[in-house]
This record gives structure tokens, C-alpha cells and sequence, in this order.
């Protein structure tokens, strides 16, 4: 009897070891993939990594990962020909398969949710105009357009949605034409935008865009997303 209390005593003893050291690999690891990505990207600060699961080191040896959470900032996008910086960006990675010397990795499914401010978005319009938050999901958009050689300042409320999962698309839902000749095609013409996307992992497509008071959020989303490799 004696002997299987100092079993069962050795077992809870190893068992708690084992987990110690379990969360002490993981922590690193989470440690080490954050610090990866923030000179990658070219990061100011870290971002977070949350591996979930548990034993972690299973995870490492099966080279299979339940799930891993990641948020940052200052991403850099590209959309249409130029670059834009997300003010928030948070992942949400499932069931991540790592092949070879973890020199590939791809997520059975993948989503996520990017923030986009007004003022980075007005770099990708071609028209000198400004973007705000409109109210109700659109998005306010003012510019000026000469007619006749008078000069005219118009803001109109804008819809945006999602073309073919890549292109994030701005129109405007109605222009006052005033009677004015031209007058509804020159402000589209400042108004209205489509801008591609790119920079997307293979797999990964824009499910959703909506207009709030902080800015554009984009939801993304995907299966067999290819992280790396």
C-alpha cells in the first residue's frame, strides 16, 4: 500500500512537471512566433500569439496546432497599386498543419477581421477627397469637381461592398444633379472607386466590408488557407 501512495504521489509529481514544462514551451513558442512576425511585417511592437490546446508538445510532435489566435497593428496592405496600414488586425487560425522542417503551413480554416481608418482609405482613392463615416453603414465622401467654370463642392453617402472576394468597391447611392449637365458623372468620377486587394494568403478571400464610426472593417475568411511555404 505503501508503495503505490509513493506511485500515485510520483505521478501527480511528474504530471504537474509535465504541464509546467508544457506551458513553459509554449509560452516560448508563443514568444518566438510574435517576435517572427513583428520583423516580418516590420511591427513596432509585438503582436499577440495565443496557442490554444493542451499538451502543446503533442501539438509540436503531431505537428498539428487546434488553433492559434493572433492581434497586431500597423500592418501594412496593399490595395489597388499602393500601400495602407491596418489600424487592427485580429486572426483566428483553425486545425494549422505543419509540413516538412515547419517550412509550410496551412489552416484547415482561417478568418478575421481587419480595421481600415477614413483617412488611410482616402489613399486609395485617385481623387483628391475626403472620407468620413456617414452614418447608418455608408460612408461620406466630399469632393470637388469645376463645371462650367464654376467650381462645386458636393458630399454624397456612399455604399461599399465586396466584388469577387478581392476588390473592395465605394459608390455612391445618389448625387444631386441640380439640372446640371455632367454634373452626376463628374462627381462619380471622384466618388466612385473599385481597389483589389492583394497580399492575401493563398485561400483567403474578403467575406464582408462595413462602414463604422472607426473606420472601414473588413472580414476575411477561408479554407485550406496556405500561412507559409
Amino acid at each position: 500500500m505503501r508503495a503505490l501512495r509513493i506511485l500515485l504521489v510520483l505521478a501527480v509529481v511528474l504530471g504537474g512537471l509535465f504541464a509546467i514544462g508544457d506551458r513553459l514551451a509554449l509560452r516560448e513558442a508563443e514568444s518566438e512566433a510574435a517576435s517572427r512576425i513583428r520583423v516580418s511585417q516590420g511591427l513596432s511592437s509585438d503582436p499577440a500569439v495565443s496557442i490554444h490546446g493542451f499538451p502543446f508538445l503533442t501539438q509540436v510532435l503531431d505537428k498539428r496546432f487546434e488553433q492559434v489566435d493572433l492581434s497586431m497593428a500597423g500592418v501594412a496592405a496593399t490595395v489597388g497599386d499602393r500601400q495602407v496600414r491596418v489600424g487592427e488586425l485580429t486572426a483566428e487560425l483553425r486545425d494549422v498543419r505543419v509540413e516538412g522542417d515547419y517550412t509550410r503551413a496551412v489552416a484547415a480554416t482561417a478568418s478575421g477581421t481587419a480595421r481600415i481608418s477614413y483617412g488611410e482609405l482616402r489613399k486609395i482613392s485617385d481623387s483628391d477627397v475626403t472620407l468620413e463615416y456617414g452614418g447608418d453603414g455608408k460612408i461620406k465622401v466630399t469632393g470637388t469637381v469645376e463645371i462650367l467654370g464654376r467650381k462645386l463642392t458636393r458630399s454624397v453617402l456612399s455604399t461599399v461592398s465586396v466584388v469577387d472576394g478581392s476588390t473592395i468597391r465605394v459608390r455612391a447611392d445618389q448625387v444631386p444633379g441640380e439640372g446640371i449637365p455632367m454634373l452626376e458623372e463628374l462627381v462619380r468620377q471622384r466618388t466612385d472607386f473599385d481597389r483589389e486587394v492583394g497580399g492575401f494568403p493563398a485561400g483567403l478571400e474578403i467575406r464582408e466590408v462595413e462602414a463604422t464610426a472607426d473606420g472601414l472593417m473588413v472580414t476575411v475568411g477561408g479554407k485550406d488557407v496556405v500561412l507559409t511555404g
